[in-house]
């Protein structure tokens, strides 16, 4: 046993001693070197069967546990993975079958011959003297010399008892959350609670109902309900749960995920599906009533098969009769009725409608629909379809499309789209288009290549074309029909990387936040978030929109957090900050020919921001892997965030997977407090000339390696991951938080979700994973969220952030849920759950309604 342990031993020293040369070389620590010269010198004495194994073994256990606690401190995710290995090797070698084959060394001992006597007759029958007889060697019983050398074998123990207790120990302590508590004084006294503006009939959104993405198209993710509670909440069960029967396919994309939040509107709720499809549900049942369906295909050049929601436009109802309607329905519901149809509703003559809802799909187009049988809308452009390619500089097949739902404000549609990353540099335009929600008739145009000429351009006419490849904004826009404006989260130019293509039009509203006038198209103001920004750190998320008391008084706010970690909280009339922003100055690095780095870039007063990494806060499951995570990060250039993409590689942190992502926040406007998901994930990024890109398989996805087509280099990207596919960064990667936004104080943040779906073994280990999706918040005091990469659905107190409900679901659940009232007035709360493609959580095809036990 001792020589299988000694030959393992070793075996786990070699990479150790070889690779942590290499990582002293690199400037790195020297413990990894010195670790595999100690455990190889253990080895070999083991194999001696030599008692010193034990003594060095000791001393290097004793020296571990030192060093990990002077790097990371009494956190137990940390200490597990630095001394794990060394405290097994220590356990191992106290079995019995070890150490009974210690000391079993053989002694030569002088014998007399047989008999006791130095005299024996010679042939003559005379004595001779006999010389000395040497017997064989011989062995003493194994257990005496044990037995001799307690010290050794006692002493091990110690110092893996003492080890064992350090690590274990550290779990008492909780050094990554910061707790604390949420004042939710709902007192409305001196502010108004600003649900959303009226929809287009006049009628304010029933509280029952669930009208636009974020709810209202204020993009709160605040429900009035209160039926579900902190007390309660943990009496939730399954009402009824179905499948669409839209399912990933074996030719669609890496990245084909189930992302949508539904519609509530009368009787009905309203969903799309990854491809496009639209579906009516009963709302008490669950039952399908209808369904499009309008074939989009697959398509291997887009870089996301998805789709995050519709949209609902009331029709034209009178304000006069919108009172009355409003008079006449409960709070549950607004007197729209949706029909039991049969078959795909697509190949169903259009009809006239009043309300409808739209729907963008991944092969460009945008469908109104009548809401009551799913019916294409006649008089909306040209059968119930726009083609929005018109006027497209390039119109790649793939290249161009709306993951999002578009703004319904006033009687405007508008409708933005997402740009392929890194694909082409001669790529469609990120316009912004607004059209006639009853005709289809583009109204203006707003380019960021050109954003003073926002007459519409004429949709007939091939010579008028839209900038190429200018900014664009893929994600969800909020609207404030009183002030006239809506709101736009804006991204990149490709290639995001590379900065020599971008004007300086280009440059002024990438990745920022933009005010746009409904009626003109023009920009009333922009805030910008990142300078010349070479990380594709556009803006993700749905700005949010409420009236916060301030010490200036209440102000008409707007909320926004963005993939670097900040929330930014704006006057959404003047986009003059109400939380302070400043600018620091950023690393310049090793640019390319041709580059430069903004020299500042603005941070908010308000922040979840994580700290710049050190070689102390690599992870890993096991020493050898963490010390390749060390080899990695000393190898890539890093200044901290904001570091240049460059020729050798690049760390970008927080990477542009997101500290906030499309999920955004939720925000509670009766007492001004936010609660979201901030994740911490490392990415790396390298700029490969196209003469060096080789046979190198590229565009398949917004990760790897993608060729950017025209330009002098291709860019590669990805997380930053250990050879066993686990963060290189030590957790926390996902967290819950939530935050005053008068103040900017952060009240509490705490790790979320555990390793149960990503490890081999179903283990419940707590570390806090990364998600993706959002958070709702209701004025029962309670938040929920699924989004980490963990089949679960929670329930938390808005107040501490405490589990109040954690319920298993059949697939990945990156989807923002949503909360109603059926038709009995019971409080429902729905997830789409289906799972997400390049996250890798489990595909399906799920919706799940959930209501108090009775």
């Amino acid at each position: 046993m001792q020589k299988f342990l000694a030959i393992l031993m070793a075996l786990f020293a070699l990479p150790l001693l070889i690779g942590g040369g290499y990582l002293l070389s690199l400037g790195g620590s020297p413990y990894y070197v010195i670790a595999g010269i100690m455990m190889l010198l253990t080895a070999w004495l083991l194999l001696k069967r030599h008692w010193g194994a034990y003594a060095l073994y000791s001393l290097f256990i004793i020296g571990s546990v030192i060093w990990a606690v002077w790097e990371a401190g009494f956190y137990w995710w940390a200490l597990a993975t630095r001394l794990g290995f060394p405290l097994i090797f220590g356990l191992l070698m106290l079995l019995p079958w070890v150490a009974k084959k210690m000391g079993d060394h053989k002694s030569k001992i002088l014998t007399a011959p047989a008999g006791n006597t130095l005299h024996t007759p010679s042939s003559t029958g005379a004595a001779q003297v006999q010389p000395p007889v040497s017997q064989p060697l011989t062995s003493a019983p194994a257990d005496t010399h044990n037995t001799g050398n307690p010290l050794y074998y006692w002493g091990l123990l110690a110092s893996v008892v003492a080890g064992a207790a350090v690590s274990f120990g550290s779990m008492a302590n909780n050094p990554t959350d910061k707790l604390g508590r949420l004042d939710l004084n709902t007192s409305t006294s001196d502010t108004t609670a600003n649900l959303g503006d009226a929809l287009s009939n006049g009628q304010q959104t029933p509280e029952g109902d669930w009208s636009a993405y974020g709810r209202t198209d204020y993009g709160q993710r605040y429900s009035p309900l209160s039926q579900i509670n902190t007390e309660n909440v943990k009496n939730l069960e399954v009402a009824w749960q179905i499948q669409t029967g839209d399912v990933k396919g074996p030719k669609d994309i890496g990245e084909t995920t189930y992302q949508a939040t539904p519609l509530k509107i009368g009787n009905a709720l309203y969903l799309c599906t990854p491809h496009n499809w639209v579906m009516a549900l009963d709302a008490d049942t669950g039952e399908s009533l209808w369904t499009f369906d309008p074939k989009v295909g697959e398509n291997q050049k887009r870089q996301h098969q998805t789709c995050r929601g519709v949209s609902f436009y009331a029709g034209s109802q009178s304000p006069v009769n919108a009172i009355q309607a409003s008079a006449a329905t409960s709070a549950n519901n607004t007197t729209l009725t949706a029909q039991k149809i049969e078959g795909n509703t697509f190949n169903n003559a259009p009809v006239q409608c009043d309300a409808r809802i739209f729907i963008p799909t991944s092969d460009a187009k945008l469908y109104a629909l009548n809401p009551e049988t799913g019916q294409r809308c006649a008089d909306f452009g040209d059968n119930g379809a726009l083609d929005l390619m018109h006027n497209m500089p390039f119109k790649q097949a793939g290249f161009y499309y709306s993951t999002s739902p578009p703004v319904v404000a006033g009687n405007l549609v508008i409708v933005a789209g997402a740009v392929n990353d890194n694909y082409d540099i001669n790529s469609p335009s990120g316009v912004i288009r607004a059209y006639d929600v009853r005709t289809g008739e583009l109204k203006w145009n707003w380019d960021s290549g050109n954003p003073q000429q926002t007459a519409p351009l004429d949709v007939n006419d091939p010579n008028q074309v839209y900038k190429t490849s200018s900014p664009n904004s893929w994600s969800i826009a909020t609207a404030d029909e009183k002030l006239g404006l809506a709101y736009f989260p804006m991204g990149n130019r490709t290639p995001d990387q590379l900065g020599v293509y971008r004007t300086p039009e280009e440059e002024k509203y990438a990745t920022s936040v933009v005010a746009l006038d409904l009626k003109t198209g023009q920009a009333r103001w922009v805030q910008q978030f990142v300078h010349h920004d070479l990380w594709d750190m556009d803006t993700p998320a749905q700005p949010t929109l409420l009236d916060l008391k301030t010490d200036k008084g209440v102000q008409p706010a707007l909320v926004v957090p963005t993939k670097q970690g900040d929330v930014y909280v704006l006057n959404r009339a003047t986009g003059e900050p109400i939380l302070p922003i400043k600018e620091r100055p950023a690393p310049q690095g090793d640019l390319i020919a041709g580059e430069h780095a903004a020299p500042t870039q603005p941070y908010s007063a308000l922040s979840f921001e994580p700290k710049r990494l050190t070689e102390k806060d690599m992870w890993g499951a096991s020493l050898i892997d963490q010390m390749m995570c060390r080899i990695e990060f000393n190898k890539l250039n890093y200044e901290g965030r904001y570091t240049p993409p460059s020729l050798n590689g690049t760390l970008v942190y927080p990477g542009n997977f997101g500290t906030f992502n499309w999920g955004s926040l939720a925000v509670d406007p009766e007492s001004g407090v936010m609660f979201g998901m901030p994740t911490y994930l490392a990415f790396t990024s390298k700029l490969i000339p196209k003469h060096s890109l080789g046979d190198v398989e590229t565009n398949k996805g917004e990760q790897g390696v993608n060729a950017n087509e025209g330009a002098d280099y291709a860019v590669e990207m990805g997380p930053f991951l250990s050879p066993l596919g686990v963060p290189c960064q030590q957790p926390p990667w996902g967290t819950i938080a939530a935050a005053n936004l008068s103040t900017g104080d952060i009240a509490y943040q705490r790790k979320n979700g555990t390793v149960q779906d990503l490890s081999p073994l179903p283990l419940k280990f707590e570390l806090g994973v990364p998600g993706i999706g959002g958070p709702i918040i209701t004025k029962g005091g309670v938040a929920f969220l699924s989004a980490a990469t963990e089949n679960n659905f929670r329930a938390y107190d808005l107040a501490t952030g405490d589990v109040l409900w954690n319920q298993r679901i059949p697939a990945g659940g990156q989807a923002t849920p949503m909360t109603y009232l059926n038709s009995k007035g019971e409080q429902m709360v729905v997830l789409v759950a289906g799972g997400h493609g390049s996250v890798g959580t489990k595909i399906g095809d799920y919706v799940i309604a959930y209501k108090l036990a009775k």
